[in-house]
């Protein structure tokens, strides 16, 4: 496997080093690249090709032959462009229609492949927040004012209220302007009263939080990326706006949209060829947004995800790595015992620190274990029976801020295994490229826990790790475990349980 598939932690940026963020939108695939100098970000070259990854969906959690050789194809372009930049610069998102696939280990190895990096799978909700993080740095806000921002992509929306740089709220729907196209005119056929049901239908999905959103407020709203951006083009075109879209050019951008009876036949002013297949499901999105939310006026912004994604590796490469933040909301809302998980923590760091060269373990992987070990009693908030398997099932299906979906399935892997059996499918959600690192880490954090059952304080006297291959070898004081008989007890029946790891352990006595 290319070294580059396994993405490396992020050491502090220098000035003049370059970034690249790739968009595996539902509609198109974007590229950014930019250069970091003095603190910003410049951007140097930017690629976008239509995809229309949604459009491969069979309904049935598959993707559709010809559209996947479509998007491996531009990913291997991407590729191309990218192939000088060191991999820990390189982060490549996937959205919606990816989400929705049955199997998306089928499509995401051949296109991590392709692209020559690993592709992340975020949530709607860290969708939802990357794209708050792109719009803010690109149109900074103004200091105590709040601001709606909504994003209409190929397969789903977000809506996120922020204010400064952070999303206070984060919704993501399963609406967008390919999947709506697709749902609402599946012939091809328009119509006003076909128009009329659609937007009851995708209203009643804004009116699930359109009570808090209105009650919490705004300041102004900005919408992102591609469609939003069009339909702006389009009132301008109009004379209805110079560019930004209101309650009153909406209806009127609608109306002449209807004027056609089919999507082929769509004839609007400042409408490009390529947007014309979409732009109905765009605008009936748009207009139940401006319905349920009782928007005005929507300027468009610059930005979008892409730029929230490189904005985040330039956090995650400095003091600002949200992560950490939600690892700490976590464990204040779980009333986790923080002594404990300390302790835990620096254990299996220090073990991971003896053994990470021969176990061909990085940095990002010692990221993984000191959350796992900080957050591993979660469950004990839950019940103490089976505690694990509840804090593994909060930590894998939880809107974690700033972790992928593959980053929360690391997580969870290891806090599910960190005591009793380890189950066969412990593992099973997890990309062959994290499943060696996840294995390895999973048995550093059983021996602290192990090693801290007793919720002591005093420090281990001596404590060595060494690895080759499989095998692992834990040494520890003869004199320090003779005063711990339920220790040695736990310690004995270790190696039978790792084998389910794959890994033989060795407990010495010095």
């Amino acid at each position: 496997m290319s070294p580059a598939l396994v993405r490396a932690a992020a050491a502090p940026l220098q000035d003049g080093e370059l970034l690249a963020a790739i968009d595996l939108g539902s509609n198109s695939f974007h590229m950014v690249v930019a250069r970091y100098m003095l603190g910003q970000l410049r951007t140097i070259d930017r690629i976008r090709e239509t995809v229309r990854l949604a459009e491969g969906l069979d309904g049935k959690g598959g993707l559709r032959t010809d559209v996947r050789q479509r998007a491996l194809e531009c990913l291997a372009r991407f590729g191309q462009r990218i192939r000088d930049i060191p991999p820990e610069r390189v982060r490549a998102v996937a959205t919606n229609t990816v989400r929705a696939l049955s199997a998306p280990q089928a499509f995401l190895v051949p296109a991590e492949t392709a692209l020559g990096h690993a592709i992340e799978v975020v949530s709607g909700r860290e969708e939802a927040r990357l794209v708050y993080l792109g719009v803010a740095h690109a149109q900074p806000p103004k200091a105590g004012q709040l601001r709606l921002v909504i994003d209409i992509g190929g397969g789903s929306t977000e809506c996120i209220i922020g204010s400064g740089f952070d999303a206070i709220e984060r919704e993501s729907l399963q609406v967008g302007c390919v999947a709506s196209t697709r749902r609402f005119f599946p012939n091809g056929k328009l119509s006003r009263k076909r128009w009329k049901e659609a937007l009851t239908e995708v209203g009643a999905e804004f009116q699930q939080f359109a009570g808090i959103y209105r009650s919490l407020g705004w300041n102004e709203v900005l919408g992102s990326s591609g469609t939003n951006k069009a339909i702006g083009e389009i009132c301008a075109a109009m004379k209805l706006t110079k560019g930004a879209v209101t309650a009153e050019a909406l209806p009127a951008v609608r109306d002449r949209l209807l004027q056609a009876d089919s999507i082929d036949a769509i004839a609007l002013p400042g409408l490009s060829d390529d947007r014309r297949p979409i732009i109905a499901g765009g605008v009936l999105v748009l207009e139940a947004a401006f319905e349920a939310l009782g928007i005005q006026r929507m300027a468009v912004s610059k930005a979008a995800l892409r730029e929230g994604v490189l904005h985040d590796m330039v956090g995650r490469a400095g003091d600002d790595d949200p992560r950490d933040t939600s690892i700490a909301a976590l464990m204040q809302r779980y009333a986790i015992d923080a002594k404990q998980a300390s302790l835990v923590e620096a254990t299996a760091l220090h073990l991971f620190d003896q053994v990470a060269e021969t176990w061909e373990l990085n940095a990002d992987d010692r990221l993984m274990l000191g959350w796992a070990a900080r957050v591993h009693e979660l469950g004990l908030a839950i019940a103490h029976s089976q505690y694990h398997v509840h804090g593994a099932y909060v930590l894998e299906h939880s809107d974690i801020a700033g972790f992928s979906r593959q980053e929360q399935q690391f997580l969870a892997a290891l806090v599910r295994a960190h005591r009793r059996k380890i189950s066969k499918s412990n593992f099973n959600a997890l990309p062959d490229r994290l499943l060696a690192a996840a294995r390895r880490n999973a048995a550093l954090l059983r021996v602290a826990v192990l090693l801290h059952r007793a919720h002591e304080t005093e420090a281990i006297s001596q404590l060595d790790a060494a690895a080759e291959g499989p095998a692992l070898a834990i040494a520890l004081s003869k004199r320090w475990l003779e005063a711990r008989p339920l220790l040695r007890a736990d310690l004995a029946g270790e190696p039978d349980d790792l084998e389910a790891l794959g890994i033989v352990l060795a407990i010495e006595q010095i």
